[in-house]
């Protein structure tokens, strides 16, 4: 749920890649609610586009319609650039290029929006010693194929893949006034589906700030990053921690304001296997989903790094998450199902986001 004032619920949880059509424009009147008497000129406006093959939606305050329209098409197009220039769907992205480099020994000069990404990825991989892994696709790829099948793959097939993965072999360096990438071995393939979403929707919040526009909640699937709060609201109110248990604690809110938030789970994406339950996030360590069943939120100072470390807080030990998080001055939440029991550890800081009615 997003703020009082609208009665229908966020894009807060995995909803895959899915299409969601057309776009479509709301408009909230202020005889309806949507403004304060200390701020009458400011009508709340909602966009939905599919990006990156995700739902994505904006809420924002603008004084009349067509600033709203000329910002939310801003934002779209932004994103879609991007998406050409970081998706490994598509076959000419800037990112699929790079990956058809590898083994050849050539350093690739990057985009100031990739070297941005990889550094940032590399620098999380890093501190999470793997457990966030950029150069996981090959894996990410045997996995997809393995939930379609529901099968496990080969020790052999999975073998040939791991060895086209790991961070180290992703190298870069800044030359004069640009960085350059080297994919050291043979087959590697880059995924940024743990880190390119918030990315955009940074970018995207950067887009809105630019125009003056600084009321606004952009998300795309389960990631958003929230703006100034809407007129007369100390805060963005969110819904989070909705875990898919029996007995699971009940959901509580978040009010947010100028952050990025991020959540990982595999409520709505699963397979069974043998009789085993698998997350679609993989563990670049092992090659195959996540077993443990968790359910994760960060709150982040951006998107790029709420969603990065997202990822990585549902690979690690929770201890080991929380000692991450701390580490990027960003507060998590995990509820996981160890056996028959329900375990929840926080961040000493994520109280103060809580949100009581």
């Amino acid at each position: 749920m997003v703020n009082k004032v609208n009665r229908r619920r966020a894009l807060v949880g995995g909803a895959g890649r899915s299409f969601l059509g057309i776009f479509a424009v709301w408009v909230c009147l202020a005889s309806l609610g949507c403004t304060t008497r200390s701020d009458r000129a400011t009508t709340r406006f909602e966009f939905e586009r599919a990006q990156m093959g995700l739902p994505f939606r904006l809420v924002l305050y603008t004084p009349d319609g067509a600033t709203a329209t000329n910002a939310a098409e801003a934002v779209w197009t932004r994103i879609s650039d991007l998406n050409a220039i970081l998706s490994d769907y598509e076959a000419e992205s800037e990112l699929s290029r790079l990956s058809r480099s590898a083994g050849t020994g050539q350093w690739i000069a990057l985009s100031p929006d990739l070297a941005h990404v990889l550094t940032t990825a590399g620098e999380v991989s890093r501190r999470s010693t793997g457990a966030f892994d950029v150069t996981v696709g090959p894996e990410v790829q045997l996995w997809r194929r393995a939930r379609r099948q529901r099968e496990l793959p080969s020790p052999e097939v999975l073998a040939r893949a791991r060895e086209a993965t790991g961070w180290t072999n992703l190298l870069l360096r800044h030359r004069a006034s640009a960085w350059e990438a080297q994919l050291v071995r043979p087959g590697m393939r880059l995924d940024l589906g743990g880190i390119a979403k918030g990315y955009a929707l940074d970018e995207a919040a950067k887009v809105l700030r630019g125009r003056n526009l600084p009321r606004f909640l952009i998300s795309g699937s389960g990631d958003m990053v929230a703006g100034e709060p809407p007129p007369g609201e100390s805060g963005w109110r969110i819904e989070v921690g909705v875990f898919d248990v029996t007995n699971a604690p009940p959901p509580r809110f978040v009010s947010l304001r100028n952050v990025g938030l991020a959540t990982s789970g595999d409520t709505f994406q699963r397979a069974e296997i043998g009789g085993v339950r698998y997350s679609h996030i993989v563990n670049p360590h092992t090659g195959i989903g996540l077993t443990d069943h968790r359910l994760v939120t960060v709150i982040a100072r951006n998107g790029m790094i709420a969603d990065a470390l997202s990822t990585a807080s549902s690979v690690l030990e929770p201890k080991v998450a929380l000692k991450l998080a701390n580490e990027f001055q960003a507060e998590l939440l995990i509820l996981r199902e160890p056996a028959d029991s329900i375990e929840e550890l926080a961040s000493p800081g994520f109280r103060r986001w809580l949100n009581t009615p």
